[in-house]
């Protein structure tokens, strides 16, 4: 999955803003319009230097993946001292499709972070100016000291079994590929409601024995995706939810396609299942 970038790791404790210097080997992460500044090198991503970019804001620091640390550049960022050094911007979605390892998996979490920045410039309750916080990842109102964190949805993947068939979808508009059942956790909700509740919103049925399986962090979206097993609980009658699905069938192991990427749990999920592991 997209998380799984060992020996590497994400270091994403909390430091200061306050900087004096932006430590040497820093990477500049650059958002245009929704869009990430990035190279694609053999298959990964790349970032440029903070110091091959000017920029009229303080960096802040997001995250360090191994001894490299990542700043978000924002204002008016000048990349022309990187063109013609196989630099681009991409949405999120282009370098999921075109990239693998740590680099994509930072990308995704630097967007994460900078879509909360993005959306928090100004306080919901008074519409003072945000602030970093200077003791943890939050941002603080200079006017009535509301303290917002970043956004995280809880959602649910669902592998719904059926002896040695498992329930694929596709959805109605936007990813083309095979799925599973999926869905936001609502107000009140467990996480074991949500997938009862989802299932037979989407398809009707009812499931038993729900086992959680794995998380993943999805930044794309803000989501922490969680990944459940479980059984069909009597009538294994499909009735699809057509607002939300195209498609939704019991498939047999064989049977089932899988996406084209590594990166999901979704899809580590229907692997798991077509290949007879354990679930």
């Amino acid at each position: 999955m997209i998380q799984d970038i060992f020996p590497s790791r994400l270091d994403n404790s909390f430091r200061t803003a306050d900087f004096t210097a932006v430590p040497e080997k820093s990477l500049a992460v650059i958002f245009r319009d929704g869009r990430i500044l990035a190279g694609i090198r053999d298959g990964d991503a790349a970032f440029p230097r903070t110091d091959e970019v000017l920029y009229s804001n303080k960096p802040l620091y997001l995250f360090a993946v191994d001894d490299e640390s990542f700043f978000l550049v924002s204002g008016e960022g000048d990349t022309e001292a990187v063109n013609g050094k196989g630099y681009s911007f991409y949405t999120i979605r282009e370098l999921r499709d075109r990239c693998r390892g740590k680099y994509l998996f930072a990308a995704f979490t630097a967007f994460h972070l900078a879509q909360w920045y993005g959306d928090n410039r100004y306080c919901g309750r008074c519409r003072g100016k945000m602030e970093p916080d200077n003791r943890e990842r939050a941002l603080v109102c200079s006017g009535c000291g509301n303290k917002v964190y970043p956004r995280i949805n809880p959602a649910v993947i669902v592998g719904v079994v059926n002896g040695d068939r498992l329930l694929i979808t596709r959805y109605r508009t936007g990813f083309a590929y095979n799925a599973l059942i999926a869905g936001f956790t609502e107000i009140g909700e467990t996480l074991e409601e949500t997938v009862r509740r989802e299932v037979m919103e989407e398809a009707g049925i009812r499931v038993k024995n729900i086992r959680y399986y794995k998380s993943q962090p999805w930044g794309m979206a803000s989501d922490l995706l969680v990944g459940f097993y479980c059984d069909v609980d009597g009538d294994d009658t499909i009735k699809m939810d057509e607002s939300e699905l195209k498609y939704a069938q019991w498939l047999r192991r064989e049977e089932i396609e899988l996406q084209p990427g590594e990166h999901s749990l979704t899809n580590e999920m229907m692997k798991l299942f077509k290949s007879g592991g354990m679930i």
